[in-house]
């Protein structure tokens, strides 16, 4: 069995992070948590959360991703342009923080569910981060996460 510790974030496709991202920290009075290019999936991320001192120690981010800009010798992510093209901005996945990624791996593919990734890999905010297939889950993404990048 997998033992999901939190609802880590809810990311949102987007053409433009810094444009979203400015739009609902004035919508919502959220603030910046960090800011970084995942190079390993060719995408720029945005975190937000809720203003400190807010009851929120704990709680959900959002994460706004847009595909990098294609760079000499390294593309952009495609995967996540086609969804922007087919459906436009919108919630992309969720994303679980896990007790133990690579046990709830192993359980998963075990009892025969469709992983995009069998094995963690790295992810914003120093996270290991894994995909289950969406065929898995009535068509949602979803994304389980682990703190720090094993050695």
């Amino acid at each position: 069995m997998i033992k999901i510790k939190r609802i880590d974030h809810v990311a949102i496709a987007v053409g433009d992070r810094d444009a979203a991202g400015a739009r609902l920290q004035s919508l919502f009075d959220l603030v910046e948590e960090s800011r970084e290019h995942v190079a390993d999936q060719r995408a720029d991320v945005l975190f937000l959360g809720c203003a400190p001192g807010a009851g929120a120690a704990a709680a959900t981010s959002i994460e706004l991703v847009a595909p990098a800009a294609a760079t000499p010798g390294q593309a952009s992510n495609a995967g996540l342009q086609r969804f922007l093209d087919k459906r436009g901005p919108g919630l992309h996945h969720v994303c679980f923080e896990v007790e133990d990624l690579e046990g709830a791996l192993a359980s998963l593919k075990a009892a025969g569910v469709p992983l995009i990734d069998e094995v963690p890999r790295a992810g914003a905010r120093g996270h290991r981060v894994a995909f289950l297939h969406p065929a898995a889950t009535g068509g949602v993404l979803f994304e389980l996460c682990a703190a720090g990048h094993s050695s």
